[in-house]
């Protein structure tokens, strides 16, 4: 009962929050930029939403890096996957604020920052590499590492959780213990290909049989199923997919491809609900992160049009490439060239429904 009463301000912190904010301009005898103020608002409260990102991540890799994960606990990671789509949807519509803004008003301090850069945010680079966004494919700033302009502290932080299993990675085991793949009496792997071989089989003969089409146009038809067709070679073959996964053109490997389009295909069966929204929630942090960098892309050019950042980059050629290939889990988008519509797939025996419903009962 003596214990001093919690007083909103000092829960908070607010002294230390509300005095944290030193602009560069006018200390030189220059006068004071008004929006500079602005400026480190905004990044500052971008700092704290990365790090409200990675304490939701990392209780998301927590989740996923035991065995086995159990079912509540896979809706519990992808409610708070869906609490980081929403923070994502700030960081994105964050950016009009700073667009109030002008070109002329940011170079009145604009000089003060030289060599700080956005780029120097470790804590967004903790998370690209929590989510697992591999180093050798990072694209290059200035021709040099990604962690060689941070302090030494921070880069060393940046080493280690290289060193650590990321969400890529845990979801990829996590696929690859999915028990439905081969079932007693029943191999999806083997119904999805012959499904697949007799969709386009009778795709080829329609072309072939329709009165409608000239000689030309069917060949062009027939050429664009065959290069449907050699789209599956791939897949269909482990040792070529293998091949791409050592050539780290694709991520995933192949067992956990197999289970992760069985997800897709037959979500509609209550089990594998929760791993389809899990999987919708890998790719849709993906798609905010992809939004915000191409948010960012335009702002920049806007801003400074072709000149150097202050970090001594291009600033908008560097962020137009990364956000064209900083995506993480591009394998699950990929998979969308593998699905067939619903009247295709392979029907599943009444024991596996079974088992894939919740059905209870003797």
């Amino acid at each position: 009962m003596d214990e001093k009463q919690v007083y909103y301000a000092d829960y908070l912190e607010l002294d230390t929050l509300l005095n944290c904010q030193h602009p560069l301009s006018g200390k030189h005898g220059t006068k004071p930029a008004h929006d500079e103020t602005l400026f480190i608002i905004i990044h500052q409260t971008y700092e704290l939403w990365f790090k409200q990102i990675l304490h939701e991540l990392d209780s998301v890799i927590e989740i996923f890096s035991r065995e086995p994960i159990e079912e509540q606990e896979v809706g519990i990671a992808v409610s708070r996957m869906r609490r980081v789509h929403e923070i994502q949807k700030i960081l994105v519509d964050q950016i009009s604020v700073l667009e109030t803004m002008t070109p002329l008003d940011f170079l009145d301090f604009r000089d003060e920052l030289f060599p700080a850069s956005g780029f120097q945010s470790f804590q967004f680079r903790l998370l690209e590499n929590r989510l697992g966004l591999d180093p050798d494919l990072r694209h290059r700033y200035n021709n040099a590492k990604y962690h060689a302009y941070l302090s030494e502290e921070h880069k060393q932080r940046m080493i280690e959780s290289e060193s650590q299993p990321s969400l890529l990675d845990l979801v990829n085991r996590w696929l690859e213990r999915t028990p439905f793949l081969d079932m007693s009496g029943y191999n999806f792997w083997d119904a999805y290909k012959q499904a697949v071989n007799a969709m386009l089989d009778r795709d080829r003969q329609h072309v072939i049989d329709n009165p409608h089409l000239s000689e030309k146009e069917k060949a062009a038809e027939l050429d664009q199923l065959e290069g449907t067709r050699s789209s599956f070679f791939y897949l269909f073959d482990k040792k070529l997919y293998d091949e791409l996964v050592e050539k780290k053109e694709k991520r995933l490997s192949h067992t956990a491809t197999q289970a992760a389009l069985l997800i897709l295909m037959y979500r509609d069966e209550p089990i594998l609900r929760q791993p389809y929204m899990a999987l919708e929630c890998f790719m849709t942090i993906d798609k905010y992160f992809t939004m915000w960098r191409y948010r960012h892309v335009e702002m920049v050019h806007r801003m400074l049009g072709t000149k150097i950042g202050t970090g001594g980059s291009s600033g908008h050629d560097y962020l137009k490439t990364t956000a064209a290939s900083h995506k993480v889990f591009t394998d699950l988008f990929d998979l969308s060239t593998y699905l067939i519509p619903r009247s295709e797939l392979p029907a599943l025996p009444a024991e596996i429904k079974k088992r894939l419903g919740f059905t209870h009962g003797s």
